[in-house]
């Protein structure tokens, strides 16, 4: 059963539905070389169902039969107004919140889709693919240097920081409104940094946003 509601830091709920998850690959220049992709010239776009959405703090159940699960760490920006072919302004006051996010991905799946020439969504999309934490106000945060990292059993596994983005978060907010409309609820992940790799049963997942935010979670 789909149970998942966006929360505040403290607890509390936002009182906005999750209608999409819009995400961003390769949006770091190092994570694109290390899985041998080309860095796309314009923003490379896929979106993730609502019923993707967990929280973060729950166990993390794997696909079975599936193939490799990767963990991929990235900023989650959660949108509090209508956006549509938004300029830079508009975008920015438009973000209400940040958090963290897994995207989790079928690694062995995604590759046989790209050798295929298809889409990704039977890699990414899955129930359980986008673990979110809570939300912080986004006045907290100094928008051009947004820092979060990724640790694994107490050992770093990913760093990322705004101002090593390909497409900034503001610009690529602004960017998606052109395509298509987002509205408020909907949660955009920017991209993750390079140190992605295959999940465990029994490994504890450490996430960190700036000195606002700890969540930890555990695969089962």
């Amino acid at each position: 059963m789909h149970d998942y509601q966006h929360h505040w830091k403290d607890g509390t709920p936002v009182h906005l539905p999750l209608g999409k998850i819009v995400c961003i690959g390769r949006n770091y220049a190092e994570h694109a070389r290390e899985l041998n992709n080309p860095v796309p010239e314009e923003p490379l776009l896929f979106i993730k169902p609502a019923t993707a959405a967990v929280h973060i703090t729950r166990p993390l159940a794997l696909p079975k039969d599936k193939g490799s699960v990767h963990y991929e760490a990235e900023l989650a920006v959660l949108i509090g107004r209508p956006l549509t072919n938004a300029s830079a302004s508009e975008a920015e006051t438009a973000i209400l919140g940040y958090g963290l996010a897994l995207d989790l991905t079928l690694r062995d799946v995604q590759s046989q889709l790209k050798e295929k020439g298809q889409p990704w969504e039977r890699a990414k999309s899955f129930d359980g693919a986008c673990p979110l934490s809570p939300f912080v106000a986004s006045d907290k945060f100094r928008k051009d240097n947004i820092h979060f990292t990724l640790d694994i059993d107490g050992e770093r596994r990913q760093t990322g920081d705004t101002h090593d983005m390909l497409n900034p978060v503001v610009p690529l907010i602004a960017h998606i409104s052109s395509h298509f409309s987002l509205m408020p609820g909907d949660v955009v992940l920017t991209g993750t940094p390079k140190g992605v790799g295959p999940l465990a049963p029994g490994q504890t997942l450490s996430l960190e946003l700036e000195d606002l935010l700890f969540v930890e979670t555990k695969v089962v």
